[in-house]
């Protein structure tokens, strides 16, 4: 609740002109905690309610994930979702759900194909295999993969460049370039709920 407060602050302040998304050095984001996933295989509440990576892709202005330690499941679709990705070479990084038993969920099934290839974003939500940042360089989307130590550096340093730029502009083109995101975002949801209902049941 307090990182969406803080992305919909981010969106009304009219200084912001670019968004840095970062977890611990050593754990970007693990996804749902065990009472979530509880809550959700019970269904006590409806996988469409988890809403974080929505978010982010909403934001108006651009967005950086600053991936310096591991991500997994949802912790993974969430540093997906922003518009330029930095992970690093050491970190792993995986889409855990079918370790589980269930099928991905917050739209993962479209943003790991946008920063990946669909063949190797196929594999990775077949196995939930984790993958290292050094083996995920040159695969897709990603934008950047250096050394954990040089993450921040980066990303600051591109959040830097965007800062120069016109706030109205800058919204102008995050919305005509995520479009084909957003719209592969809800189809991804759409079916990922088709897919909850039958898995969690």
């Amino acid at each position: 609740e307090e990182l969406k407060a803080c992305l919909e602050g981010a969106a009304e302040d009219l200084n912001t002109k670019v968004v840095v998304l970062r977890g611990l050095s050593d754990v970007f984001a693990a996804g749902a905690t065990r009472e979530m996933l509880g809550r959700l295989a019970r269904g006590e509440i409806p996988p469409t309610d988890i809403v974080l990576t929505k978010s982010l892709l909403e934001v108006p202005v651009p967005t950086i994930s600053a991936m310096e330690g591991h991500a997994t499941g949802g912790g993974l679709a969430l540093g997906f979702a922003a518009d330029i990705i930095v992970c690093a070479k050491e970190s792993r990084y995986g889409a855990s759900f079918m370790n589980m038993g269930f099928t991905p969920g917050m739209g993962i099934t479209g943003l790991l194909e946008h920063a990946l290839s669909p063949a190797v974003a196929h594999e990775m939500l077949f196995t939930g295999e984790f993958r290292k940042g050094g083996e995920l360089g040159g695969r897709g989307g990603i934008n950047h993969v250096v050394p954990r130590s040089q993450v921040l550096y980066k990303a600051y340093d591109i959040a830097r460049q965007i800062a120069e730029k016109p706030r109205q502009s800058l919204e102008l083109l995050k919305r005509t370039l995520s479009i084909p995101r957003r719209q592969k975002f809800e189809e991804s949801r759409t079916a990922e709920a088709m897919m909850h209902a039958i898995t969690f049941t």
